[in-house]
């Protein structure tokens, strides 16, 4: 019998670290079982509501962020926007892949660390450009071409901590924009060399409207931990929209005691989140955007009925753009047509279709997270873009399904009393009544 505390990984962990000396390191997010959206479900209409028909009302989707300081806001299609992901992280076909789909359904997409290619910025119709503690590719000339900014203090797979781009992805072309030299591996800082505290925050937050003339909104992006203080001190900071993002929170490299064992799940920071600006009479007011594992329409529902006015996707985006697939289409305009089987690739990375998550090594098999040539040639923009984009339609088409189905003819009218939970943790974690009771733990 396996022991609980020492399993055959755990054993294999520990041989692993007294061989080589050094901990793990990987991508994506975190694999343990934590509570979810998925504990969670809706109490649609029945006798006591009437549904809306899908066919002849409208459900309204539209999401406005930013404008509680006087800047022009994001005005979006759809609720969901995709997060930051830095063009060193991922390919230029890559990042250029995600703009377009954005522009294609109405919404935003983020430059990540290490500034803003031309390529991101031409396909993205609403480009949100991030300030990160490394300062790596930011220019004021970028700056001012940005539809927002976002200032990112911390992310759900590491929060606390800096973030890696190992040497192997660091090409002559990211070392350039991040003022680097190429093949020698980039760790990032963990905090923000220009404040201590909210009122130097503050301070820099006056800068940045300064530079741009107050016309963009400002963002402040923190990993989910003291949620609670976290959000009010970017509130009294200045902050247009805060991004919260949860423990199941993507990351391109980071040490797997980090992505594991920091930070609390998506489903109870949304909810503290979505307090803490109640308490402050800003909700509705300073946005709040929520990222961290979000997979489906459902999970995107969800979120705005326990607060959110938007959601931010990563992982799930990549995964639609073509990660983890077995094969790649053999010519850029044969897209059902003959495909290219990358299986033994992921099998020299020690990992196999649909179970990689080996982003930091920069020899990704189907041209997503890698600065090769090669591999970067596998993936197409404009495939990547039209999937991406249908993924992001039906999300938004499950969202409207299940709003309608409360009898609702907006998504932002969704609310927690539409929400049971199936678990006593998932009930105090999200703060509404155990699924059969009224009972909400903790209160």
């Amino acid at each position: 019998m396996d022991s609980h505390t020492f399993g055959p990984d755990v054993i294999a962990g520990i041989h692993d670290m007294a061989d080589v000396g050094h901990y793990a390191i990987r991508g994506l997010g975190a694999k343990r079982a934590v509570p979810t959206f998925d504990d969670l479900v809706f109490l649609t209409a029945s006798a006591s509501r009437y549904p809306l028909e899908g066919y002849r009302e409208r459900c309204e989707t539209r999401t406005v962020l930013g404008g509680a300081h006087g800047a022009q806001p994001i005005d979006l299609a759809i609720p969901i926007t995709i997060a930051g992901m830095s063009f060193g992280a991922l390919s230029a076909n890559a990042k250029e892949a995600l703009g377009r789909a954005a522009t294609m359904v109405g919404t935003s997409t983020t430059t990540g660390d290490g500034g803003m290619t031309p390529e991101e910025r031409k396909a993205s119709a609403q480009l949100v450009y991030q300030l990160l503690p490394s300062r790596y590719g930011f220019n004021p000339t970028d700056l001012r071409l940005a539809d927002a900014i976002e200032i990112v203090i911390g992310q759900g797979a590491k929060p606390g901590g800096g973030g890696l781009l190992l040497g192997q992805k660091i090409n002559e072309r990211v070392a350039g924009m991040r003022t680097l030299p190429p093949g020698i591996d980039q760790r990032s800082a963990c905090r923000h060399p220009d404040w201590t505290g909210p009122d130097d925050l503050r301070i820099k937050i006056e800068e940045l409207r300064e530079a741009t003339a107050g016309a963009v909104p400002i963002y402040i992006k923190i990993g989910a931990t003291r949620v609670d203080h976290d959000v009010k001190l970017c509130v009294a900071a200045g902050a247009d929209v805060v991004v919260v993002d949860g423990l199941q929170g993507g990351t391109a490299a980071s040490q797997e005691v980090f992505i594991e064992h920091t930070g609390i799940p998506t489903l109870p920071a949304v909810r503290l989140a979505a307090a803490a600006l109640r308490e402050l009479g800003v909700e509705r007011q300073v946005g709040l955007i929520v990222s961290g594992g979000i997979r489906s329409g459902a999970d995107v529902a969800k979120a705005l009925a326990l607060g959110a006015d938007a959601v931010s996707i990563g992982v799930a985006a990549l995964v639609a753009l073509g990660c983890n697939r077995a094969s790649y289409p053999s010519r850029p305009d044969d897209h059902d047509g003959a495909q290219v089987d990358v299986t033994n690739d992921y099998q020299a990375l020690g990992a196999a279709p649909g179970r990689c998550s080996h982003c930091h090594t920069g020899r990704c098999p189907v041209g997503i997270t890698t600065q090769e040539p090669d591999l970067e040639a596998r993936l197409d923009p404009e495939l990547g873009a039209r999937r991406v984009a249908n993924y992001l339609r039906v999300l938004a088409m499950e969202v409207t399904a299940l709003t309608r189905a409360c009898g609702k003819s907006d998504v932002h009218h969704l609310e927690p009393e539409d929400l049971v939970a199936l678990t006593v943790e998932a009930a105090a974690m999200a703060g509404v009544p155990l699924a059969g009771t009224n009972w909400i733990p903790g209160t």
